[in-house]
């Protein structure tokens, strides 16, 4: 596509993503788009973003074999120029149909399959992670753990391998919980234990261009999640973190679009800090919106590139030590609405 056609972006499982919607709507008038269009389509017409989108659409669940095919569809027939993934389930969909998509004109923002693999699985991320000579904390089974309490003291934390939202993730106090959670394992897949990694949690929303450089990462302090998502932060500019994030985007193998990085900092961040990487995901983080609000505006550079514009990208351009508050708000429709 070139400069001044119109432009059609698409937010998939929309489900809560409502500032990220209109990130993108902003965005499109940003880079001149003004016949630009923002559309989701989400499994659920109970999705706040799905009535804030021009256009919405239900569609099958991921694990039906018709939801490539109904987003085939719907790409062809609204001429979507970019697919915005937004949660981990669907990733390893995206990544084994892009090209599929990319022969109908369509871009999925979307890092390579081989990224996508190593983020969907703790034990991959730590493994890739090692072999890369960066930070993070140690890890084992629980069996291995239970087997050497000499190494392995308590407390740990206990994750499912492929999970993902926060789900199944606890704290473990002994053997006994230790051994409850793996007698577990058949409801929540595979478990994998960590050390407890010391200091404070950052999300470091990172974003890479189509050759893998990452062109800004934000740090962001997670002052108090709920459900697996921060409803408190603040940014923080750290060039610890900062660098951190931007080594580990560029040793990844097909780095491209929105990716964040879980860390913990044992320091002072502006300067020095031990700091554990303790998870990557190939996607907008929940608590972009703070990134966003604070100047890095993923959304309008992505759309620049996307249609060959200059990039206004920039590494330092945001703000630092702004805070976000999360509040429920609420989005009214008619129920009739969703018969029509």
């Amino acid at each position: 596509m070139t400069f001044g056609d119109p432009v059609t972006v698409l937010i998939s499982s929309a489900g809560r993503r409502v500032e990220l919607l209109r990130g993108f709507h902003r965005a499109l008038d940003a880079v001149g788009a003004t016949a630009g269009r923002v559309l989701a389509t989400d499994c659920s017409w109970y999705s706040s973003a799905f009535h804030e989108a021009d256009e919405a659409f239900l569609v099958p669940r991921l694990d039906d074999p018709e939801f490539v095919p109904r987003l085939l569809e719907l790409c062809v027939k609204h001429d979507v120029d970019l697919i915005v993934p937004t949660i981990d389930t669907e990733m390893p969909v995206w990544a084994a149909h892009r090209d599929q998509f990319d022969s109908i004109g369509t871009t999925i923002a979307l890092s390579s399959r081989d990224v996508v693999t190593i983020a969907a699985d703790k034990q991959r991320t730590h493994d890739w992670l090692v072999a890369q000579g960066l930070p993070t904390v140690d890890q084992t089974e629980p069996a291995a753990a239970l087997a050497d309490p000499d190494t392995w003291t308590f407390p740990l934390m206990a994750k499912p391998r492929f999970g993902s939202a926060g789900l199944g993730v606890g704290l473990v106090r002994d053997a006994e919980e230790l051994a409850l959670v793996a007698r577990r394992g058949h409801e929540l897949g595979e478990i994998v234990v960590q050390r407890v990694a010391p200091g404070v949690e950052h999300t470091i929303d990172v974003l890479a261009d189509r050759t893998g450089r990452c062109l800004c990462a934000v740090p962001r302090r997670r002052i108090e999640v709920r459900a697996g998502e921060v409803s408190k932060g603040m940014t923080v500019r750290s060039p610890v973190l900062q660098d951190l994030a931007a080594r580990v985007c560029e040793a990844l193998p097909g780095a491209s679009g929105a990716l964040n990085v879980q860390v913990f900092a044992d320091g002072d961040v502006e300067e020095s800090a031990d700091l554990a990487v303790i998870e990557i995901n190939a996607r907008y983080g929940g608590g972009f919106p703070l990134s966003l609000e604070a100047g890095a505006d993923f959304p309008r550079w992505m759309l620049e590139e996307l249609v060959g514009l200059p990039s206004t990208a920039s590494p330092d351009d945001w703000r630092s030590g702004l805070v976000m508050l999360r509040y429920d708000a609420a989005v009214f429709v008619d129920e009739r609405r969703r018969h029509e």
